[in-house]
């Protein structure tokens, strides 16, 4: 197996650890853009939100990626769900799958809500997984059976809304960044977003309220060591 390259900060002024770190606070927390420039400001690096912005653009989803790589395989139970988003002044759905430990699997911006919708929505969790899972669990929407009929016949399949929290609990970091952001501007710019944000944040997913605080502590020191081998920042320090 090839090793993945590196990440290359070929022809960029600022080291791979302060474009990590911005990107880091971008897609982890719910900031906007001008809030990281002003944070970054505060420690004394001056550089525009804009810039900030073109940095999210070039390494976010090539960080999504590396982290993709390197997590365990997910679980074998499914949970998906579907919410409106309103971009640009038209209704959207959100699809998102998490796992039953509510790790993202894959998200996915579509303009309609019908069974063509949620077929592709599992052919790209079958395509990124590459095997189905034990237990599909889904709410109430009628497209759900219709297209895991044809795509998923052997895999159980739940019904109830009730079984869905998790899933519906996925969506609410992303109701945040929508109000921080004021709003999607395209539909390609909330797949792309959402894409990076959500791979990123499954790295940092600590599930606080099962460790002690110092098993909290370990893990995050863990991950936030992860980060920076992922990025080149621990290379470049």
């Amino acid at each position: 197996m090839i090793p993945p390259t590196k990440p290359s900060y070929a022809g960029y002024r600022f080291p791979p650890e302060v474009i990590s770190h911005a990107i880091w606070l971008y897609f982890r927390f719910p900031l906007s853009l001008r809030m990281v420039e002003e944070m970054l400001a505060a420690r004394g690096i001056i550089v525009s939100h804009e810039t900030v912005r073109q940095w999210g653009l070039k390494f976010g989803q090539t960080f999504a990626n590396r982290i993709r790589r390197r997590l365990p395989r997910p679980g074998d139970k499914w949970h998906l769900d579907e919410v409106v988003i309103t971009i640009a002044g038209k209704k959207h759905g959100l699809w998102r799958a998490v796992d039953q430990d509510g790790l993202v699997l894959d998200v996915l911006v579509q303009s309609r809500r019908d069974k063509q919708a949620a077929k592709r929505l599992l052919r790209k969790l079958l395509r990124r997984q590459g095997w189905p899972p034990r237990v599909l669990v889904t709410d109430k929407l009628a497209s759900y059976p219709a297209a895991k009929r044809e795509l998923m016949p052997g895999v159980e399949h739940r019904r109830h809304k009730g079984l869905n929290n998790r899933a519906e609990n996925s969506h609410q970091p992303t109701r945040r960044r929508e109000r921080q952001m004021k709003r999607f501007k395209s539909p390609g710019q909330a797949q792309r977003f959402l894409a990076a944000h959500d791979q990123i944040n499954n790295l940092f997913h600590l599930r606080r309220d099962h460790l002690t605080a110092t098993e909290y502590r370990a893990t995050r020191a863990t991950a936030l060591a992860v980060w920076d081998e992922i990025t080149g920042a621990a290379a470049a320090a």
